[in-house]
């Protein structure tokens, strides 16, 4: 093994948005691109990518209105998920990113394959950690109020669950609900995003991206008929313990993957947190198999 690779932190301009984002690895080795969930940032990479960047050339942006990237209002910029995956397929582009494989968590999933939708020749692989595409990984009772907010996004009765997740005490139990031993877990992580979510405007950013989540269940059957046709390989390394993607999430890739791998790990949503290592290992394995060299 080479030696440990410094991550870089740059930031780029597309559509006269600036974005922020953390790359390491050699310029001419495989692409990993990591695409974050909520309401966190690239962030949540930060102890995955120095285990993969002596093998990939590793990417990890932030999407507009998440952590360091610029965040316009929601009368300045259109929070939706069409709008993300565009905007982040135009940074691959001008990365000059033509084949990556592409790890996907929480929003991540939509962004991604949204990306794959567009561009499946570009997609060599796909690593999902609790990143969602069939119905029957949606948690019940965590998805209760996000989907009544999506059927009456107007009523502040509806809202106000809602923006109770991003409070630093639901933000919290994002992270720490499910893992064994929650002092495992960085009490910085989930400050950090806390602060970032109590930005001002983040709640019309936040609840236009939560009320327009319907619009990937929407996709689902695409999503599924994509995996059907390319066939395209599948990691999953999922916490078990998550109640927002529920593990019959992960299995069900095997439906239409029947070659996908599927990892459930002992822990929660946030599964980088306490597994890192264990990731990168079966992430290191799986696409030395499964991803082109350079």
């Amino acid at each position: 093994m080479s030696a440990p690779q410094q991550t870089r932190h740059l930031t780029t301009t597309v559509r006269g948005h600036e974005l922020f984002y953390r790359e390491a690895g050699p310029a001419d080795a495989p692409v990993l691109l990591l695409l974050h969930g909520f309401p966190t940032s690239s962030h949540m990479f930060r102890d995955l990518i120095p285990r993969l960047a002596d093998r990939y050339r590793v990417i990890a942006p932030d999407y507009p209105g998440f952590g360091r990237s610029a965040a316009p209002s929601a009368e300045e910029f259109t929070y939706t998920f069409a709008e993300l995956a565009d905007l982040i397929g135009e940074f691959t582009e001008q990365l000059g990113l033509d084949r990556f494989a592409v790890y996907v968590q929480d929003y991540g999933a939509p962004i991604g394959l949204r990306l794959a939708l567009a561009h499946p020749e570009r997609i060599t692989a796909i690593v999902t950690q609790n990143g969602n595409a069939y119905e029957e990984g949606l948690g019940k009772e965590g998805w209760a109020p996000v989907l009544a907010f999506i059927a009456d996004p107007t009523n502040p009765e509806t809202a106000a669950p809602v923006r109770a997740i991003r409070s630093l005490e639901g933000i919290r139990w994002q992270y720490a609900h499910g893992v064994p031993d929650p002092t495992l877990v960085s009490p910085d992580a989930y400050h950090h995003d806390a602060a970032l979510m109590a930005r001002e405007g983040q709640d019309a950013i936040q609840l236009g991206l939560i009320g327009d989540y319907g619009s990937n269940f929407a996709l689902y059957p695409a999503f599924q008929q994509y995996f059907r046709t390319s066939q395209v390989p599948l990691l999953a390394v999922w916490g078990a313990h998550d109640e927002i993607f529920v593990p019959e999430g992960a299995l069900a890739f095997q439906r239409d993957l029947p070659k996908a791998e599927v990892h459930l790990l002992p822990t929660g949503h946030f599964a980088l947190e306490t597994h890192a290592a264990q990731i990168a290992t079966l992430i290191g394995d799986f696409l030395a198999r499964n991803q082109p060299k350079a």
